[in-house]
């Protein structure tokens, strides 16, 4: 490969999603924008070599995909009369010369306001994302979530579809709609991590790729949009992942947190997590991101497991379960209870929250109430609720991990 094809590629990791978005804006359609951004690349590869990489690239690559669309929609015209609208308007724009200003930034970020739009389902959403914001192949997606292919490409046509019939508006909510459409894009922001950290079948506790794409979304946001909650977004997503290294052994199976090797931690990681932690509550505005973030920390920091201050963890669940209530918090904060050193009571709170029925087929906890039970000495009863989480399982490492706890019982 020359140097020349070495740079194009470089190029395309770097600029295209940033091209196909102000291609978007450009041209009001995701398909026509994807045939323009293929042409501009396929054109580059033909004339580069020839004449040498431009100056500025982006604007080139932008410059050449909308006049190769633009070229496209005459000749469709000519025997498509419902493509007049379209012609005429990328007509009466073809001379206007595309600045590469500021804009590019706001382009990227109607991108993906307009992937995680509230009309789309929570599904399409988090698809079309990964698509068209972070470039992944259907295929990698439909592996990622355990989906055929063909069901995940018409998720993402459909998607399309949707936008272009209902009109969505390819554009930055205004200051009054962005908390509530911000809430959405960091909710399929974080779906791609969890995913991506801790999958939710199959045979591999994380896939990398996704949990990195989910972080690179983070950094995006906070350069386009620096709120409180994007930064403690970030943070949990950094706090989390820098465990990565530690949280399974050689052979593939899980470690618990109190029995990892934190040499294998990413200290970098941690301390710009800690750092965007504390930026983030500076602010006065505490959101649910943003306590999850502290409360990470808060694992993340001490160098002994034993220097884990549970009861300041117990406070923060406190506060997160005020402004932000579900299940799982109810859950986590049993845990931290029982951590802190009231088994009994974790378990009263667990026994509760099991019983409203809302976690039944949650496997974490009914491995959690036969954590307790086993702390307990309550043998007969831990080995019950271990089975009952085994059912529930889908991923391989925590089916072992269970099977374990149960052998251990014996």
């Amino acid at each position: 490969m020359n140097e020349q094809q070495t740079a194009l590629e470089k190029i395309y990791r770097t600029e295209s999603r940033r091209v196909l978005a102000t291609l978007i804006r450009l041209l009001g359609d995701f398909e026509l924008a994807e045939e323009a951004l293929h042409d501009a690349f396929t054109a580059a590869l033909v004339q580069w070599p020839k004449e040498g990489i431009p100056d500025n690239p982006r604007a080139w690559l932008v410059s050449t995909g909308r006049f190769k669309a633009i070229d496209h929609i005459r000749r469709r015209a000519r025997f498509d009369r419902s493509q007049d609208d379209i012609a005429q308007r990328l007509y009466a724009d073809q001379n206007e010369p595309f600045e590469d200003d500021d804009r590019i930034g706001d382009d990227r970020l109607r991108l993906i306001f307009t992937c995680c739009h509230p009309s789309l389902a929570p599904e399409a959403q988090v698809a079309l994302t990964l698509r068209e914001v972070c470039d992944l192949t259907t295929e990698e997606i439909a592996s990622a979530f355990l989906t055929s292919t063909t069901t995940l490409a018409q998720r993402i046509v459909r998607a399309k579809a949707k936008i272009r019939s209902a009109r969505i508006p390819y554009e930055v909510p205004t200051p009054v709609d962005l908390p509530e459409r911000l809430n959405s894009v960091l909710r399929v922001v974080y779906l791609v991590f969890n995913e991506g950290y801790s999958a939710s079948a199959g045979e591999s506790v994380t896939r990398k790729y996704l949990a990195d794409e989910a972080i690179r979304l983070g950094r995006l946001l906070r350069e386009l949009i620096p709120e409180p909650e994007v930064l403690g977004l970030l943070a949990l997503m950094l706090l989390h992942d820098s465990r990565r290294a530690a949280r399974v052994d050689e052979a593939g199976d899980l470690v618990r947190l109190d029995e990892q090797d934190r040499s294998l931690w990413n200290r970098a990681q941690i301390e710009e997590g800690c750092a965007l932690v504390r930026e983030a509550l500076s602010s006065g505005a505490v959101g649910p991101y943003s306590l999850q973030a502290a409360i990470a920390a808060l694992h993340a920091e001490p160098a002994t497991p034993e220097q884990t201050d549970w009861a300041e963890i117990v406070g923060l669940y406190n506060v997160l379960l005020r402004i932000s209530p579900s299940p799982v918090v109810e859950l986590n904060r049993a845990v931290a209870v029982s951590k802190a050193g009231d088994v009994e009571s974790g378990l009263r709170l667990l026994d509760a929250l099991l019983a409203r029925g809302e976690l039944e087929q949650y496997h974490l906890a009914h491995a959690a109430r036969a954590d307790f039970y086993r702390q307990l000495g309550r043998k007969a009863e831990a080995r019950v609720a271990y089975q009952h989480a085994l059912t529930l399982t889908r991923l391989e490492p925590e089916r072992r991990f269970l099977e374990r706890r149960l052998s251990e019982l014996e």
